[in-house]
């Protein structure tokens, strides 16, 4: 398989996240900001980190922007220079553009330019954390299409000690199980620290222990209405 490359254009706090979790996850990052500040802070952690101004086409083309799959706007205090980013990009023929919006005003002129995949951190933050005040089980989700999502939750406290064959979420709940995540203490130099891992598939006789999450696809109410009977 290929790996993966992306191009972070602004390297502030939410740019600098995005470029240090793409890295993580294995995909070839550069970052772009035109502060040498911000530059200097990353250029450990990704692939390639340049400094320069992302208007501009000549300096963009010399970095061999069309080499990379992906370009991630993630210029956050000026919208004015976003946009002119944005422009180029387009110009030079960029096929995927993710770009940041700040409020419906933003995101309505990038949608008339074209852009389809935009994400507006602030607001996205402000729902999650709404939803986890409401739901403390919930660790993560990915919001899908018609009211479906795929949630990671801490295991709620009826379904611990039990087989996921006694559970049976699918029948009874209405809810896939994806994986469940769990906790081991690996001890190295007399210092013990917690891991999590991926069990894989697991069957029906697998035991849901206290400090499990579990990963589920189903309706956000067939997830709420699980945690609210269990918990």
């Amino acid at each position: 398989m290929n790996r993966q490359k992306f191009v972070v254009i602004g390297i502030g706090l939410f740019g600098s996240a995005i470029a240090r979790a793409l890295t993580r996850n294995g995909a070839e990052v550069m970052a772009i900001d035109v502060e040498a500040s911000r530059i200097e802070s990353i250029k450990d952690e990704v692939a390639y980190a340049v400094c320069l101004d992302a208007t501009d086409e000549k300096a963009l083309l010399s970095q061999d922007i069309k080499d990379y799959s992906t370009v991630v706007v993630a210029i956050g205090g000026n919208f004015e220079q976003e946009l002119l980013c944005i422009v180029t990009l387009l110009d030079l023929g960029i096929k995927r553009i993710i770009a940041r919006a700040r409020g419906v005003a933003q995101r309505l002129i990038l949608e008339k330019m074209g852009i389809s995949e935009i994400f507006s951190p602030e607001n996205d933050v402000g729902i999650i954390v709404a939803e986890r005040l409401l739901n403390p089980n919930l660790v993560s989700y990915l919001q899908l299409p018609d009211d479906y999502r795929i949630a990671e939750l801490t295991a709620p406290k009826r379904i611990v000690g039990r087989t996921l064959g006694d559970i049976d979420l699918r029948d009874r709940y209405k809810l896939s199980l994806v994986t469940i995540k769990k906790e081991t203490v690996v001890t190295e130099n007399g210092e013990a620290t917690v891991e999590q891992h991926l069990a894989g598939v697991p069957d029906s006789k697998t035991v849901v222990a206290e400090k499990d999450y579990l990963v589920v696809f189903g309706k956000n109410k067939d997830i709420d209405r699980f945690v609210e009977i269990n918990d």
